[in-house]
């Protein structure tokens, strides 16, 4: 196979923080990649300039050029030109000093023999222009709290900001997570496509990310890579958490190789790799964000110690299960945890771990509160089912996970308009909050592999309550 990934360091600031932007293959036609990349990145605040010898007059506010070279100080090309132009579209890049590119075209390492030395030819040329080639074979990327949209997809512009980074090998997923992020009422700090990471790969994102002032957490989709090892040490020196969805567990091995180049190896072994390293691993894109949400939002956990608190035993014996098939724990609480449960709450349903209050009630805050304080407790899970008289213990829940410096999550469910606006306060306060006993107990799981991995007590010996 032809070695058509450059690895080194490139600078990033050019590409994700950029000053002025080229449309290199910029259209008129309305559904052309040159037209609805154009469309987006014009949105940006700095000057966005389309580029196309073809094209007359102005699109969105700027007059066509025949190339590149004709502009000065352009820090990021979009490339919407095919692939076997695009080398020679690099090197007048490099003539005009452009520090960034994003190539859209496929054709190259996923396409057989003849696209790996197009993309040799392509890394050789970036490289000796210093240019930091995003794809090819890309749908781009977007950075929300910028207005920063470099992709060619539709509704890109309507992901909000949030603090997870979602560095995603497939265009296509790095979008579905970001709508999905959308749909969940969390946005995202940065969305990227890497395709087949020609210069800008894994680890120079992850590293680039791990220094972002609005990313909490790093969120990864991986098909495979040439390099296993420099993935894990980026993850591990990385002071952001990072979590990651490893696919292939059965072989997809072509497909994925058809797809951005991939070279997928052993599940298992990047599995073994990602915890060694220190990274928790999930199954699912909900899970990936639910994680990141959770890992984003909270104190590291200590350990993988779970105290459950819910209204409600059905969805507490859902999620004490599952807690515990994800790798968390369930410590019996101290005794003086569980007498000032009875003390708040006579004959309470059960002042185990899970407390079962049977339904949420005036002193669920205080309960709550008590579990949290517990020494026997890493990371804290409240659920109830929401009734209006009552509503969420908004008050108990604020600045909680700080005051105890441990994960605090809440789960409810119930009529959505009924519960927007505790559900907005809660958001407000920072309280990651999720919509199912499944989904939030994952994510507690997830905190607590995490825990188990860079925690500080989890050699402590606990009673498990099964």
């Amino acid at each position: 196979m032809a070695p058509f990934r450059k690895q080194g360091t490139v600078n990033l600031s050019a590409l994700f923080n950029p000053t002025s932007i080229a449309v290199v293959g910029a259209s008129q036609s309305d559904g052309k990649i040159g037209y609805e990349a154009m469309a987006n990145a014009a949105r940006y605040e700095a000057p966005v300039y389309p580029v196309n010898p073809s094209g007359t007059g102005t699109l969105f506010g700027e007059s066509f050029v025949d190339s590149v070279t004709e502009l000065d100080d352009i820090d990021l090309a979009l490339l919407c030109v095919p692939g076997p132009a695009v080398p020679d579209v690099i090197d007048e890049c490099g003539e005009a000093g452009v520090g960034a590119a994003v190539v859209y075209a496929s054709g190259f390492a996923e396409a057989g023999e003849d696209g790996e030395r197009l993309q040799a030819e392509l890394v050789e040329r970036a490289t000796k222009h210093d240019i930091a080639l995003l794809g090819p074979n890309t749908s781009g990327f977007v950075v929300p709290a910028a207005n920063l949209q470099c992709s060619f997809a539709s509704g890109v512009g309507d992901v909000p900001a949030g603090n997870t980074a979602v560095i995603a090998q497939s265009g296509g997923i790095a979008h579905v997570l970001a709508f999905q992020a959308r749909r969940q009422r969390r946005g995202v700090s940065a969305m990227v496509g890497l395709g087949n990471r020609a210069t800008v790969g894994f680890t120079e994102t992850i590293a680039y990310f791990d220094d972002d002032e609005r990313t909490e957490a790093i969120a990864l989709h991986v098909e495979g890579t040439d390099d296993g090892r420099a993935l894990l040490e980026a993850c591990r020196e990385a002071e952001t958490p990072v979590v990651a969805y490893k696919v292939g567990q059965s072989d997809v091995g072509e497909f994925a190789a058809s797809h951005t180049g991939a070279l997928t190896g052993s599940h298992d072994l990047y599995e073994a790799g990602f915890a060694q390293y220190g990274v928790p691993t999930v199954d699912a894109t909900d899970d990936l964000l639910d994680a990141a949400a959770a890992l984003g939002h909270s104190p590291e956990p200590d350990g993988p110690n779970v105290g459950v608190v819910t209204a409600q035993a059905g969805p507490g014996i859902i999620i004490t299960d599952r807690i515990q098939r994800a790798g968390g724990n369930l410590p019996e609480l101290t005794g003086e945890t569980q007498e000032r449960v009875g003390e708040v709450l006579p004959g309470v349903t059960y002042t185990g771990n899970p407390v079962d209050t049977g339904r949420p009630m005036p002193e669920f805050g205080d309960i709550v509160t008590a579990v949290a304080t517990d020494d026997n407790v890493d990371i804290v899970l409240v659920y109830e089912l929401f009734e209006e008289a009552l509503g969420y213990p908004i008050d108990a829940l604020d600045g909680l996970a700080d005051r105890v410096d441990k994960p605090v999550l809440f789960a409810a469910e119930g009529i959505e308009e009924d519960m927007a606006e505790e559900r907005d306060a809660l958001s407000e306060a920072g309280v990651p909050l999720f919509e199912t006993p499944e989904r939030a107990a994952d994510a507690a799981g997830a905190l607590a592999r995490y825990g188990r991995f860079h925690g500080t007590d989890d050699e402590r010996e606990v009673t498990v309550d099964v």
